[in-house]
């Protein structure tokens, strides 16, 4: 399992950096891939668990909200449609479940409307993309500290029922590696607007929103026994499983770039 992981992120993170300095187009179209997959894996293995959810009316929904985000548009008026349309769907289905329609709005929002506000981040001007590589260096970093303390020095469960091998002692570090990485990328990037102390606070709000982004994607896995979200990307599992730490760091970090 070792050589795909490896060889997975020896193209991914390149290809991703090149993205990421290209932005404009090539950003949104990339932010809004990942978070509609998201949204179909999302779909696909609530389906193989046995949740019901409106699979293909999700997607389109889920689709149209990532879309309407990542390219700045009326995201509230896409919102409300995206909602009327599940709920419109399931008044019309012989069998009227509040508990689908609850597990397909879940979806749209979780992975449709949030990760895509990573299009956001690196429109904003004039440092966009060094705001942009300072949340995925410190999204790294935070992730393996967190691993790499809980397998040397975890002693203590996290949330056993969620997440059994993630621990106090591996969240702490991580949490102390995000707030120690955005310092020193502030200094190194010097990104417009953000000084050190809000280096500080963001690297706070990363550690946390991060983690409990993890936590979250574990606890929809585990209430449908799935190990993985899917088998796109060789040794890493499916796309939810690589960006669940940007659910919701990415919003948090917008809104705390824009509203500061």
């Amino acid at each position: 399992m070792l050589l795909p992981r490896v060889l997975t992120a020896a193209v991914g993170i390149p290809l991703l950096l090149f993205l990421l300095h290209a932005g404009g187009l090539a950003w949104t179209a990339f932010t809004a891939a990942v978070s509609v997959l998201c949204v179909y894996e999302y779909g696909l293995i609530l389906a193989s668990g046995g949740r019901p959810v409106q699979r293909w009316t999700l997607l389109l929904g889920g689709s149209v909200l990532a879309l309407s985000v990542a390219l700045g548009g009326p995201t509230q008026a896409v919102l409300c449609a995206v909602a009327a349309l599940f709920l419109l769907r399931e008044m019309a289905s012989p069998v009227h479940s509040l508990e689908r329609l609850s597990f397909t709005l879940l979806g749209a929002l979780l992975l449709g409307w949030m990760p895509a506000h990573l299009a956001l981040i690196r429109d904003l001007r004039p440092d966009g993309e060094k705001l942009t590589f300072l949340l995925f260096i410190t999204v790294w970093l935070t992730d393996t500290a967190a691993y790499a303390a809980g397998r040397a020095f975890g002693r203590h469960k996290l949330a056993a029922g969620l997440s059994p091998k993630k621990t106090w002692e591996g969240a702490a570090a991580g949490f102390v590696f995000a707030v120690g990485g955005a310092f020193l990328l502030q200094r190194l990037l010097a990104p417009a607007g953000l000084g050190p102390r809000g280096a500080l606070a963001l690297g706070a709000l990363i550690g946390v929103c991060g983690q409990l982004s993890d936590l979250a994607e574990s606890m929809v896995k585990r209430a449908v026994g799935a190990k993985d979200s899917g088998n796109l990307l060789p040794g890493h599992g499916g796309v939810m499983d690589r960006f669940d730490s940007f659910i919701l760091a990415a919003p948090a970090v917008y809104y705390f770039l824009t509203l500061k």
